[in-house]
C-alpha cells in the first residue's frame, strides 16, 4: 500500500518552512487513543507505512487503527554524481508535513496499556517526537 496522491496539480513543490502549531487535526476523533506530534517535521510515506505495519502486527487483528495524515508533498532529488545546474530533480518521495500538535495515528477498541505499547513501537519509526493522548469526553 504505497501512500501517494493519485493526481497532483503541480509535480514539484517548494520546500517551505514549517511555522506555528497545528490548528486542525489536533484532537482524537476516530479512536480512544491518539499519537500526537510534539515537534514539526516531515514524515515520509515509508515511515507512515512502517508504523502502520508495526501496529497491525502488534495488535494482530484486534482494535482499529486510523492514520490521520497523508503524504501529499513531493520531495525531489537529483541523481548522484550529477553536475550542478540543469534544473530541478525529479520527485523522489512523498512526505506529510507535520506541525506540533498534529494527531498522526489513532487506535480504538484496545485497553490503554496495549495502545501504549503499540504507539511505543510506532514512535521508534517516526522522525518527530510524539506522545500518546486520550480522547476527551
Amino acid at each position: 500500500m504505497r501512500l501517494m496522491p493519485k493526481r497532483v496539480k503541480f509535480r514539484k513543490t517548494q520546500r517551505r518552512r514549517i511555522k506555528g502549531n497545528a490548528t486542525r487535526g489536533q484532537t482524537v476523533a476516530f479512536g480512544e487513543y491518539g499519537l500526537q506530534s510534539m515537534e514539526a517535521g516531515w514524515v515520509t510515506a515509508q515511515q507512515l507505512e512502517a508504523g502502520r505495519v508495526a501496529v497491525s502486527h502488534f495488535l494482530s487483528r484486534e482494535g482499529k487503527l486510523t492514520i490521520r495524515v497523508f503524504p501529499q508533498k513531493s520531495v525531489s532529488s537529483k541523481p548522484i554524481e550529477t553536475r550542478m545546474g540543469k534544473g530541478k530533480g525529479e520527485p523522489d518521495f512523498w512526505v506529510a508535513v507535520v506541525k506540533p500538535g498534529t494527531i498522526l495515528y489513532e487506535i480504538a477498541g484496545v485497553p490503554e496499556p496495549m495502545a501504549r505499547q503499540a504507539f511505543n513501537r510506532v514512535a521508534h519509526k517516526l522522525p518527530v517526537k510524539v506522545r500518546m493522548i486520550t480522547r476527551r469526553i
